[in-house]
């Protein structure tokens, strides 16, 4: 057998002209192209959230010893004072008149009781009591009532001066009073005479008493 051009057939004529086919080849599709994946570092910072967030430095202090306590605890010795002596100012109407000396008790008792009273007849004598220089009653008026005042003594402090001063001389000069002392079951009585010239001055002292 062997291929030949033409044929002895009739062709018939609807096969001799072939219609053209509207058949649309589709091309076939090509995918789009791939952008090649750039490998360059970049020097862009990254965002962290967290680093956004500004939060304060947590300082961890070390535990202090007992050692390191001790030396920053200074503990300095309390240096007293030396003591000052009080300073006893002298009223001016002690300085100005004399202290006459009407008696000097010795009492061994720590506490002792003084009354004094108007003597005689009552007429309106007024005094003021000094004891060691201190006031201590000004301006009373003597009467039958007992104007009081206590002293007390101990071993450092032995001796007390009471100075009873005229505040005027009454109706009938001159200014008289009555003291009376009780020094536990001692009992003393003095009279006082004061003027506008001199007070009167009682001195106690006390002695401790023995064993």
């Amino acid at each position: 057998m062997r291929k030949i051009q033409t044929s002895d057939f009739y062709v018939k004529p609807f096969l001799r002209d072939k219609p053209k086919s509207n058949t649309i080849t589709a091309k076939p599709k090509t995918a789009p192209p791939v952008a090649k994946k750039d490998t360059t570092k970049t020097n862009l910072p990254v965002r962290n959230k967290t680093a956004a967030i500004k939060k304060k430095p947590i300082i961890i202090k070390p535990k202090s010893t007992a050692t390191d306590t001790a030396k920053k605890i200074t503990i300095e010795p309390v240096t007293k004072k030396p003591f000052a002596e009080k300073k006893i100012i002298t009223p001016d109407i002690l300085k100005t008149r004399e202290n006459e000396l009407a008696r000097t008790i010795t009492v061994n008792t720590e506490e002792v009781t003084i009354k004094l009273y108007d003597n005689g007849e009552i007429d309106d004598d007024t005094i003021s009591v000094f004891v060691d220089q201190q006031l201590m009653l000004s301006h009373k008026r003597l009467s039958a009532a007992p104007i009081t005042l206590t002293i007390k003594f101990n071993a450092e402090d032995k001796e007390h001066e009471v100075v009873m001063v005229a505040e005027n001389l009454g109706r009938i000069p001159p200014n008289t009073s009555l003291m009376v002392i009780t020094a536990g079951d001692k009992r003393y009585q003095v009279q006082i005479r004061s003027t506008e010239q001199k007070n009167a001055l009682v001195r106690f002292k006390y002695e401790v008493p023995s064993p």
